[in-house]
């Protein structure tokens, strides 16, 4: 989130703040989004330096969308459905691209819609073909995954991707995303550092992260219950506070922060939010 924007409101939280619970679960050694599987995503990660780039929108309840920007003129219609760009022999790194899709009340949005398409290893686009060009669907829990290569540069412009994003039956949002510590993101009069992905190098390649915001209206659905006493068994809906404990399959845990808890956030698949004691 953009250091000008306030602080998100502490009252009633219906959803973890996402950024809060990554570096927890960072501190904690846990891995990301593994230890997060069944709720919402924690793209992001922390950069080389280590510090959290507070850049993707934090998608809190009436969080700012994600930027648009320019389609330009290399955009093509009726790519080919796939997640997996990449083709044999293609030179370039590889790189991951890996996040989640959000609506305005900061609840997944399944089933949306991801053109992406960009530059190959030497700066051009393939404007006979759909070299590097795809679409994909996000599953059920807003996720979506794209294997490609790192862009190259061409005159004028610093290393991005483009893509189109759309819900079901809502308008199209069109942005470009970039990479950090690039020379050209300080000539690039498009940049915008509210689009900047999380990369870091892994897995022979490049892993990037990205969390799209779109101006869906969602119903958050009913407000959390209050905690139970503490000893009481781990139950999806309940607000949990720091230092609350339960016991979940027979094993107790301690709360490390404030949540709501989730399916999927159970004690023992969560260890930025749980400890066994």
């Amino acid at each position: 989130m953009d250091s000008e924007r306030p602080s998100p409101s502490a009252e009633s939280p219906r959803l973890v703040r996402r950024k809060t619970l990554l570096r927890t679960a960072l501190a904690a050694g846990a891995a990301i989004p593994v230890a997060l599987i069944g709720g919402p995503a924690l793209a992001r990660t922390l950069s080389s330096t280590g510090t959290a780039p507070p850049l993707t929108p934090q998608c809190d309840d009436g969080d700012d969308p994600t930027p648009e920007q320019m389609e330009g003129p290399y955009f093509k219609p009726h790519s080919p459905q796939r997640t997996d760009l990449l083709e044999p022999g293609m030179p370039g790194t590889r790189l991951t691209v890996s996040g989640y899709v959000f609506g305005g009340a900061c609840l997944p949005v399944s089933r949306a819609l991801l053109d992406f398409w960009q530059a190959d290893d030497n700066g051009g686009y393939d404007n006979t073909g759909f070299r590097l060009r795809g679409h994909q669907y996000t599953d059920s829990r807003g996720a979506f995954t794209l294997t490609t290569i790192v862009p190259g540069l061409y005159p004028g412009r610093t290393r991005h991707l483009h893509v189109k994003v759309q819900a079901p039956g809502r308008p199209v949002l069109t942005t470009q995303l970039y990479f950090p510590n690039e020379p050209r993101n300080n000539t690039d009069m498009l940049f915008d550092a509210r689009l900047l992905m999380n990369v870091r190098n892994g897995n022979g390649g490049r892993e990037a992260a990205f969390d799209f915001v779109l101006d869906v209206p969602q119903d958050p659905g009913p407000s959390p219950t209050s905690p139970p006493p503490s000893g009481g068994t781990w139950a999806t809906g309940t607000a949990y506070q720091a230092g609350d404990r339960v016991t979940h399959a027979g094993r107790a845990y301690v709360c490390l922060q404030a949540h709501t808890a989730q399916s999927g956030w159970e004690p023992p698949t969560t260890p930025a939010l749980w400890r066994a004691v």
